[in-house]
């Protein structure tokens, strides 16, 4: 494994994903109408882009390989989530409000002390992590100043108070 000696730009960021589905009118009504993403372009029934925004695209869905296709077997390798990550957390609270008013159940709930995080399936039982960071101020640290992340229970209810 190589190593730059200077580390990775700090201004790497993850730019997209790109998730097979196996219906693509079906993920477009959940990402695009629930989640609330724009869609961008669409190339017939095969391939989708959609963003916030109006950037060109922050996710790709297509049926190439997929079309009808069943979600992998649980204890495979792959992909475990795409994180979204909302601005604030009233951002966040309306996300989860509509994705629960559209009768998707959620998976679970945690407080990471950095962020905030929601987790459910898309409809092809992709992972999905809705979250918002917290002002890295409020980060916990340990004695030595080190990021202490932990999983404890989300407020839910709090944080849909607002939504």
């Amino acid at each position: 494994m190589s190593s730059n000696s200077g580390g990775l730009d700090s201004r790497v960021r993850i730019g997209h994903v790109h998730l097979k589905v196996s219906n693509l009118d079906r993920s477009l009504q959940f990402y695009c109408s629930i989640l609330g993403f724009e869609l961008q372009q669409k190339f017939g029934t095969q391939a989708a882009f959609i963003s916030a925004g109006g950037y060109h695209h922050h996710i790709g869905l297509n049926t190439w390989e997929s079309l009808g296709g069943l979600p992998p077997p649980s204890g495979r390798t792959g992909l475990y989530h795409v994180a979204i990550l909302y601005p604030t957390r009233a951002t966040l609270g309306s996300a989860v409000r509509r994705v629960l008013d559209a009768g998707h159940e959620l998976e679970g709930a945690a407080d990471h002390g950095v962020s905030e995080a929601i987790y459910l399936r898309d409809p092809d039982q992709n992972g999905l992590e809705l979250y918002r960071d917290r002002p890295e101020p409020e980060w916990p640290r340990d004695e030595m100043g080190k990021l202490a992340m932990y999983t404890r229970p989300l407020d839910l209810a709090g944080l849909l108070a607002p939504a």
